[in-house]
């Protein structure tokens, strides 16, 4: 783990403060999008994100030239346990290392805007919750779209189902074919090693509202210091641009066809990913 020195995180602030100011944005009066997104709200958030994308995850990517201008859809595979880190190092890659920048926006689980402080961080930070009716209107807008369909299935597992690909939601590939949006499907690495998973407490989760509960080697056992994750070197790993076939009104198992296309183009960008590394490190 390399930390910078002073002189290079002001200028990783610069860097960001440079390509937020390139994004096309459609801001009222007061500095929010219609979704709430206020771009100076999350300028330290973002210097902050790029701080660990680049020095704590060093984090690398491939194929990110494949993600086209305009709407598009990024499918990959969800881990984590605690913190979303796969879709904060998602985003800061297309911010930092995308030609021109792009501002990806995250589709939050039912649940989470329900926590106390993290309503206003999501949607003031450019995510909204996971409903089709706010995904399409984002597509409508040219946005591009992270979307995670394991959900909370891929997000909070035991280690020992790591880079298994759960069962993916399908309502992603209805709206590509709603509105013809291609899909870049996106194999990150590294996602499930920063908070290794022992198990997932159901009942505790649904105690709380929350779908599931996840037991990590270091959550709940350390207290906050259970959520810090562990220097795993990420890779993210881009595929060609898909363009799915059929009716956004087909039945279940011709969706679920094209579904299964996706989802096994991440797997091959998974094995990419592995077979690059010789340590969760390096």
């Amino acid at each position: 783990m390399h930390l910078p020195l002073p002189p290079a995180l002001r200028d990783l602030a610069e860097e960001v403060d440079k390509r937020l100011s390139q994004l096309p944005t459609q801001l009222n009066e007061y500095g929010f999008d219609p979704f709430g997104f206020e771009p100076e709200y999350v300028r330290r958030l973002l210097t902050f994100f790029a701080l660990i994308y680049r020095y704590y995850f060093r984090t690398e990517t491939r194929g990110i030239e494949r993600v086209p201008n305009g709407r598009v859809l990024l499918i990959g595979n969800h881990a984590g346990n605690t913190i979303p880190w796969d879709g904060a190092t998602l985003m800061m890659a297309l911010l930092l290392e995308a030609q021109p920048p792009r501002y990806v926006r995250g589709m939050a689980e039912f649940y989470l805007p329900k926590i106390p402080w993290f309503s206003e961080l999501i949607y003031r930070s450019g995510s909204v919750v996971g409903t089709p009716e706010n995904c399409l209107r984002l597509l409508e807008l040219e946005e591009a779209i992270m979307v995670f369909p394991e959900g909370h299935r891929g997000f909070i597992k035991p280690y020992s189902k790591a880079y298994q690909l759960q069962r993916f939601g399908t309502g992603f590939a209805r709206l590509a074919l709603q509105t013809r949006t291609p899909i870049v499907p996106v194999g990150i690495v590294g996602s499930e090693e920063q908070s290794p998973g022992l198990m997932d407490a159901t009942s505790i989760g649904r105690m709380i509202g929350a779908p599931a509960f996840p037991i990590t080697v270091g959550f709940p056992w350390l207290g906050v210091f259970g959520y810090l994750p562990l220097p795993v070197k990420f890779r993210i790993h881009f595929g060609e641009p898909m363009y799915l076939d059929g009716h956004h009104q087909d039945d279940d198992s011709s969706i679920e066809e094209q579904v299964e296309r996706v989802r096994d183009q991440i797997a091959l960008l998974l094995e990419e990913g592995l077979a690059e590394r010789r340590s969760w490190f390096t």
